[in-house]
């Protein structure tokens, strides 16, 4: 099931000569970050040694040389395979990956035998299982580079990657909950001993599909029938794909009793919508709906519980953590218990007790690390999580064609959502969710998926970034296609019929 590829606008600019240098200067400053970040984990895991067990152990550079070459080969694939891309996205995520390994292998140590920690492996515990999902994640990511040479081939698999990033979301509904429940969430697949997320890979697939869809149906969904204080409102039968996708996400939030998914997946398509359409309108009835629909699945679960109890009880523990903090508000008590003690500045790498919080190689490792590096610490993370964001949205606006545009932007906004969801709930801003931190927390499905994503925005920020051939009227070497950006309408769309 395939759709014909988006076209690219007419390249009309030259420049090539200036761009070739270009290209090599920004390799040469990614090399030089990524150095730099691994350093700075270094130096972390050092610290971590140091005052968790007195003393440093002669191989606790392993797990971080490990990575760094991984990091290393990465760049490398870059560096002949998309030599524009964007320099700060891959030392920023690799700092934010390198962290996270360190720190679950700072909890294995907390939870190892006192005689025992100076010699723990390196592949064992979660930190060991992260790592070795990191080298996995990480070669995944350069394999994207090299399949796609042009992101808007994925657009001919518009549909299909559609219809997979569906089944995927509902697959764990629709299984026993054995199979596909934990800690009350039902995201999963489980088998023998191993345990996938399918909704983590779902991301990409429908951001690829509904960047599609909007690019051909932006005109239709632009329609105003009617103008209300000022804000132009769209047809009533211009509704469908909002609703569908509401419904969906209303599905996702009862039967897999999983608000941070529900959240994610309509507010990735919402914001889509509204890049697509320019139509603040679209934002307006997005909220209206999801608030809509989680205070009716509350309602729902007040008076009639069963699929709906799940999120009543997690409702209830936000709105009061500490009317039962031994029992159902333990996590969310542990949680900001973790944050108030770490304070401004933090216990220090290793001098916090980070695994008496529950779920802290999960779902509350943004709160672990908040205990040891503190407020300051905690914010520096946020800046480096708001840097890869706003170069993704910046690859979006720089790129030639719609379609990039649309999953640029799209995927830029779905990692910033995400972080927004699970650092919101571990802080009490809103109901606590099964989301993971990304790059941060425990879980091979996540690392990797997020790795995938970073792949396909580092593809189009290279796209975005080629030089052209005027005279040719294509690219120097690659995809992208050239002259200066087009705007979403500079693409073909459905006639309007109204």
């Amino acid at each position: 099931m395939t759709a014909p590829a988006v076209p690219a606008p007419t390249p009309a600019t030259t420049g090539e000569m200036p761009r070739v240098r270009e290209s090599s200067g920004r390799r040469n400053a990614e090399l030089a970050l990524l150095l730099f970040v691994m350093l700075l984990v270094l130096a972390y895991a050092a610290t971590v040694e140091a005052t968790a067990l007195d003393t440093i152990t002669s191989d606790f550079w392993v797990p971080v040389a490990l990575v760094a070459g991984v990091f290393l080969g990465l760049h490398v694939v870059i560096r002949f395979l998309a030599p524009y891309a964007d320099p700060a996205i891959v030392p920023a995520v690799a700092l934010l990956n390198g962290l996270g390994v360190a720190f679950l292998r700072r909890i294995d140590l907390a939870f190892a035998d006192a005689n025992e920690r100076a010699d723990l492996p390196i592949f064992s515990g979660v930190g060991g299982r992260q790592l070795a999902w990191t080298l996995i994640a990480v070669v995944l990511a350069a394999g994207l580079l090299i399949i796609v040479r042009d992101h808007r081939a994925v657009s001919r698999y518009a549909y299909t990657l559609g219809l997979v990033g569906i089944v995927l979301v509902m697959i764990p509904a629709v299984l026993p909950g054995k199979f596909s429940e934990i800690n009350g969430a039902k995201l999963w697949i489980k088998f023998g001993g191993f345990q996938i997320q399918p909704g983590e890979f779902a991301k990409l697939a429908l951001v690829s599909f509904f960047a599609y869809y909007l690019v051909r149906k932006r005109e239709v969904l632009s329609l105003a029938s009617r103008r209300f204080l000022g804000i132009d409102f769209p047809r009533g039968r211009d509704l469908g794909p909002v609703v569908a996708v509401w419904l969906l996400s209303l599905l996702v939030l009862v039967f897999e009793k999983d608000l941070g998914t529900a959240l994610l997946y309509f507010g990735m398509f919402v914001v889509i919508l509204y890049v697509a359409t320019e139509r603040v309108s679209w934002l307006i009835i997005g909220l209206l709906l999801f608030f809509g629909g989680a205070f009716l699945a509350y309602t729902l679960g007040a008076s009639v519980g069963g699929p709906f109890a799940n999120f009543y009880q997690r409702a209830e523990i936000w709105l009061d953590p500490f009317a039962d903090p031994y029992a159902d508000g333990f996590q969310m008590v542990q949680s900001l218990l973790g944050l108030g003690t770490g304070g401004l500045f933090g216990a220090g790498p290793g001098g916090g007790q980070p695994n008496k919080i529950p779920l802290v190689v999960s779902d509350f490792v943004f709160a672990g690390l908040g205990e040891e590096i503190g407020l300051f610490g905690l914010s520096a993370l946020l800046v480096v999580y708001l840097l890869i964001v706003e170069r993704g949205l910046r690859a979006g606006l720089a790129v030639r064609d719609s379609f990039g545009k649309l999953v640029a932007g799209g995927l830029a906004f779905t990692l910033g959502l995400q972080v927004f969801v699970i650092v919101g709930g571990v802080t009490g801003l809103i109901p606590l969710t099964g989301q993971t931190t990304p790059f941060l927390s425990a879980g091979g499905s996540s690392l990797m998926a997020n790795w995938l994503i970073i792949a396909m925005l580092l593809r189009i920020s290279d796209a975005a970034g080629r030089p052209v051939t005027g005279a040719t009227g294509g690219r120097a070497g690659g995809p992208g296609g050239g002259g200066p950006p087009a705007q979403l309408h500079g693409a073909p769309t459905e006639v309007i019929r109204s």
